[in-house]
């Protein structure tokens, strides 16, 4: 059904030169073309994709799906990529199966409605990617204008993709004859420039599928495409900082400083002038958010266009339950980066003065912060250290290490040495410090210590960014090799928290959980040995 007093077909800003019939796509129903945030939630609504929450956001389920498909995801192995993409991480697709899902999606499609975003990711122009994105959902166009940048309008005529997406949520591929894993698929061809997204609804696939786009384009630039938030000191965007991170580290929330300027929390390029925000918005999770803890995170819930997913709300007040996580734990709100009030406009950073890697050592054996070398950060970089806790899953009674390279292996087409390398020569030729940082668990292990105070990591980081920890006396770990600090000022961080295995009860238990963690860290980095040079063994060796 046609929305009252909604544009028709035609009557939004389209690019004349490039419709989708270029893209071989036909005979569709009513296509919508670079619709604003009013119009699509008004499609939204009227389709029942979604319901209006308080302060006009858009409340939605995801359905079956409520996070990515990591293991559904495919790249078309064809003679241009096949020797640099990471296949032990990719699942490849064959040129014959991505030609009848092409196929296939587009038959399927015809006769329906279809949403299209002209956008580009990269705030530096001079490495700016123009994507197109052809969405079946109101929400999902809504959703990837937020994460997306968006040129002025006056481009639009003249806008010419490099890359298009079509996510087609009602496709449900066939594995035997799409050469895929199930029925849900996302499949990117670098030749053709085209991903294909079919069987979900999680609007995250849309904004990934583009970054891993990206992860394979910006290395051959000598750009450093990086899983990370960032943010500047105000008033001198040369001071700027970069946070990497898994779940659960505090990625998001450490880096949202009000004392700061904040960049971007997710994803970032490092070229030869600095650090740029790929993205134009921010997807947050929501689970326990309140205002007292992150308050910017927390209005963005009640603004005009935010897009909250899976998040359970009162029928008729439509009052959000942000500690009900009956429907999913990664409940998310998308909003524009305007929406939070020290957003850079820019987006621009200098090279970072400071490279933050965060962990969640469930183990009670990293200390709470300590400096790398050039080495040690490729180290560390490629093991990408957290670990998973007791509880958090089915049959997982003692803490589990989690290894994900580059702190987002999903993400990365490459092989994981490539995107070290270029960090480890960037850190070094930019006179770069970088920090490990440990969020988790001091004391003792999960169910014995307890979690590291956030204020004393606040502290600590504070201490980082304004460069005093910098002239503190270090001692060398005897477990990692790295620097780890004596004391510091600040009045929030004891020595005794600064020296992991003073704060156990017993220091034989600790040493005997430190040798069973660098077991760990070494089994894993087994795999990157015959791929790196002999400074990044040594730091594995050690």
């Amino acid at each position: 059904m046609q929305p009252k007093g909604v544009r028709k077909m035609g009557q939004g800003r389209v690019n004349a030169r490039m419709t989708l019939e270029a893209h071989g796509i036909k005979d569709l129903g009513s296509v919508h073309y670079n619709l604003m945030e009013p119009d699509l939630i008004q499609h939204a609504l009227c389709r029942e994709e979604g319901t209006l929450g308080q302060g006009g956001t858009l409340l939605v389920n995801t359905g079956k799906y409520t996070g990515r498909s990591p293991q559904d995801k495919h790249i078309v192995k064809t003679p241009s990529v096949e020797r640099s993409i990471w296949w032990e991480n990719t699942r490849a697709m064959s040129p014959e199966g991505f030609a009848r899902l092409h196929a296939d999606m587009l038959a399927h499609m015809k006769g329906r409605d279809y949403f299209v975003q002209d956008l580009y990711a990269g705030a530096d122009n001079a490495h700016r990617l123009d994507v197109r994105i052809v969405t079946e959902l109101a929400w999902h166009s809504l959703f990837i204008r937020h994460l997306l940048r968006r040129p002025d309008r006056d481009e639009i005529e003249s806008f010419s993709p490099e890359f298009t997406v079509i996510n087609c949520p009602s496709f449900q591929a066939d594995p035997k004859r799409h050469d895929c894993r199930t029925e849900t698929v996302i499949a990117m061809d670098f030749e053709q420039r085209i991903v294909l997204i079919g069987g979900t609804e999680y609007a995250g696939e849309n904004k990934k599928s583009v970054f891993s786009v990206l992860n394979y384009i910006l290395p051959e630039r000598g750009v450093m495409p990086m899983h990370c938030s960032a943010n500047h000191a105000v008033g001198n965007q040369i001071d700027s900082a970069v946070f990497f991170g898994l779940s659960g580290t505090g990625k998001t929330t450490l880096s949202a400083d009000p004392g700061r300027i904040l960049i971007g929390d997710d994803e970032h390029g490092w070229s030869d002038r600095g650090i740029f925000n790929l993205e134009g918005g921010c997807y947050a999770k929501t689970i326990d958010l309140n205002r007292e803890a992150e308050p910017e995170i927390y209005d963005t819930c009640f603004k005009f266009g935010t897009v909250i997913e899976n998040m359970v709300f009162d029928p008729e007040t439509r009052e959000l339950d942000f500690g009900d996580d009956s429907l999913t734990a990664n409940m998310r709100c998308a909003y524009p980066m305007n929406y939070i009030s020290n957003a850079s406009e820019s987006a621009l950073g200098g090279h970072p003065k400071n490279v933050v890697m965060l962990t969640c050592d469930a183990f009670g054996i990293l200390p709470p912060i300590a400096r790398l070398t050039p080495a040690q950060a490729m180290y560390h970089f490629l093991s990408g250290f957290t670990s998973k806790v007791a509880g958090t899953e089915r049959g997982v009674t003692e803490p589990e290490p989690t290894f994900s390279t580059c702190f987002g292996a999903p993400f990365m087409p490459r092989r994981p040495e490539t995107y070290g390398a270029l960090l480890r020569e960037k850190i070094a030729r930019h006179g770069t410090t970088c920090w490990l940082v440990n969020t988790g668990w001091t004391g003792g292990a999960f169910g014995t210590g307890s979690r590291m105070p956030i204020k004393a990591t606040r502290a600590l980081l504070s201490a980082v960014l304004d460069g005093s920890l910098e002239h503190s006396q270090f001692r060398k770990d005897v477990n990692f090799g790295f620097e780890v600090p004596v004391s510091v000022t600040a009045s929030a961080v004891p020595d005794i928290l600064l020296d992991p295995r003073r704060t156990w009860d017993d220091g034989a238990a600790y040493d005997a959980q430190a040798k069973k963690l660098i077991e760990m860290f070494a089994k894993n980095f087994e795999q990157y040995e015959a791929h790196i040079d002999s400074a990044v063994k040594a730091v594995a060796i050690s």
